[in-house]
């Protein structure tokens, strides 16, 4: 079984849950595509089999969020699970809607965002976040990561509390929007609600729960919610390369244009998607030189 099952993650549960999970029901190799907080909800793209190959592929996926900053309280964690560590009053033109929509414009582009120091991320092959609960966490030095937010929009506003949509960059940590914002603001706020609607090409309407992909699994209907690899590759061009190349290609031949039936990619392009007569192969990694152009296997996928 090779290909991409997207999981509506519930609460409470880490990535690796649902991928040891998954694996359990599978018994494929199973990957997830980026972590979502245990506090965190929705979007989980699940890599199966051979599917675990494409991780450095999807390194660009937009991922958008609609999450819930609750202002007049900071958290060590950054979000809800956390200790209280301050609390102010939330004044009125800390609610303004004008206000806030200022605040969110200075936040749109690219931006240097400081991680939350409860997170994932390594230093010196050890997370963060086990630093910190270990009490080491002199041997931490935040540096900033460059993010990109592309929209950042205010959905609702009630109860000290700011409903907002985000469409950003992989590696944008939610958690950091709501401190910023809540800082500007002048009162403080942590994250108390995280949703991922989509990530990629894929939303929640792709989703199916864990107890689904059991019950699919077991009833061998799985395949309707099994997406083919190539079908998350479409952000990539594509060749064609005639049939008596195939072999040579496949055993790492590089093959020049004398032999690709169809091309379509761009001068830029460091990669395409590759396809024999009948069936998709993998990912070509496209050498320019000497004016000629030529696709070397980067990946394979054929079975």
């Amino acid at each position: 079984m090779d290909g991409i099952v997207i999981i509506n993650k519930p609460k409470h549960q880490t990535s690796h849950d649902i991928v040891r999970k998954a694996k359990k029901i599978l018994n494929e190799k199973v990957g997830h595509t980026g972590t979502l907080d245990p506090n965190a909800t929705g979007v989980l793209p699940l890599l199966i089999g051979k599917g675990t190959e494409l991780s450095k592929y999807l390194i660009n996926h937009d991922k958008t969020y609609e999450a819930i900053l609750q202002l007049g309280e900071k958290r060590d964690t950054g979000d809800v699970e956390g200790k209280i560590i301050e609390q102010k009053n939330v004044t009125e033109k800390s609610l303004n809607t004008e206000n806030i929509n200022s605040v969110f414009k200075t936040l749109i582009g690219k931006q240097e965002q400081i991680p939350p120091i409860y997170s994932a991320l390594k230093v010196n092959g050890k997370r963060m976040c086990d630093l910190v609960r270990s009490g080491r966490a002199d041997e931490i030095n935040l540096k900033t990561r460059p993010v990109y937010i592309k929209e950042l929009n205010i959905l609702s506003i009630r109860d000290n509390k700011i409903m907002f949509y985000v469409k950003c960059s992989k590696g944008t940590y939610v958690r950091s929007i709501c401190y910023d914002v809540g800082k500007v603001l002048g009162c403080g706020g942590h994250m108390s609600f995280l949703l991922r609607t989509s990530s990629g090409k894929f939303n929640l309407e792709n989703g199916i729960t864990l107890e689904e992909l059991k019950e699919y699994n077991d009833n061998n209907t799985l395949d309707k919610y099994l997406y083919d690899i190539d079908y998350v590759l479409t952000n990539f061009n594509k060749i064609k390369i005639h049939e008596n190349a195939e072999k040579y290609y496949i055993n790492g031949g590089i093959i020049d244009e004398r032999r690709f039936i169809e091309k379509d990619f761009n001068e830029n392009d460091e990669f395409v998607r590759v396809y024999s007569s009948k069936e998709f192969i993998g990912i070509g990694k496209i050498i320019r030189k000497n004016n000629t152009i030529s696709v070397k296997s980067d990946k394979l996928f054929i079975v």
